[in-house]
């Protein structure tokens, strides 16, 4: 279990079946340990080799995700039942600029065809900035082969210039090694790249 981390059991079973379930939650395990570890202590210093009984346990745990007692614990889970998740948020509409760039990739994800408007161009450039990975040095061939399997119409070499101008990949002046620049694209970018993730070879 990891700090911040909320379980709570759904599924009905033979013990639980009929009775209302009470979540807890920790913001800090470590602390939750800690306190718990504490309270065993103390209770087994009092009474020397007896466990604690399950009522004295459930408050233990509520006590040491910070409330009263499971009491407590309980009568806030009546009193404020667990939010709804929030609602994902909808994906950016495409411009017609990011519309248009859409269509000039075949079925696969790879570029068909050069687009004519230099705006249709850069948005284009963002489908083949997807392709590379980020946090790993590229020769100029290894660029020039990755290009070349996510083009069709037969130019690398344009669209490996137009990313470096565009600073979605960065290279040494002497050519001799390429990388992928640490972008942080528009929402309706984002949401071309997700409709081109979805057309992978």
């Amino acid at each position: 279990m990891r700090a911040n981390e909320r379980r709570t059991m759904t599924t009905p079973t033979s013990a639980t079946r009929g009775r209302k379930l009470v979540p807890l939650h920790c913001d800090d395990l470590s602390q939750f340990a800690k306190t718990l570890r504490a309270q065993l202590d103390e209770h087994l210093q009092k009474t020397p080799g007896a466990a604690p009984s399950h009522v004295q346990l459930l408050n233990m745990l509520a006590r040491s995700a910070g409330h009263r007692s499971m009491q407590a614990l309980r009568a806030q889970a009546v009193l404020k039942p667990p939010a709804a998740p929030p609602a994902p948020t909808p994906a950016a509409p495409l411009g017609a600029h990011a519309q248009k760039a859409l269509t000039q990739f075949d079925e696969h994800g790879r570029l068909s065809r050069w687009p004519y408007k230099f705006s249709v161009q850069r948005m284009a450039m963002w489908g083949l900035w997807l392709r590379f990975d980020s946090g790993r040095p590229y020769t100029e061939r290894e660029v020039n082969e990755i290009l070349k399997a996510w083009t069709t119409y037969g130019d690398h070499v344009t669209p490996r210039r137009e990313l470096v101008e565009m600073k979605l990949l960065g290279r040494k002046d002497d050519c001799s090694v390429y990388w992928k620049e640490p972008q942080r694209p528009t929402d309706e970018i984002r949401t071309l790249l997700q409709a081109l993730r979805a057309r992978q070879a």
